[in-house]
């Protein structure tokens, strides 16, 4: 099992749980307060971003269903 697990949530966030840590462009870390979980804005409407805060219901529509990616792109 892994260390983290990511849940991609229908018409919602991103779901993140387990071992992981959030650190800001400049390579900051985000005092998660010990939390194992927390849900990532994928909407862009979070008042709390990059966290989610519910912004998102009856704004955001994507059906999470999981998909092969293309073959990576070799130089």
């Amino acid at each position: 099992m892994a260390g983290t697990i990511i849940t991609v949530n229908n018409n919602g966030s991103l779901r993140v749980e387990g071992d992981f840590e959030i650190r800001d462009k400049d390579g900051n870390l985000y005092d998660l307060g010990g939390r194992t979980l927390v849900s990532i804005c994928r909407c862009g409407l979070s008042q709390n971003k990059p966290f989610c805060d519910g912004s998102h219901k009856g704004h955001f529509e994507h059906e999470a269903k999981a998909f092969a990616l293309p073959p990576k792109k070799t130089p």
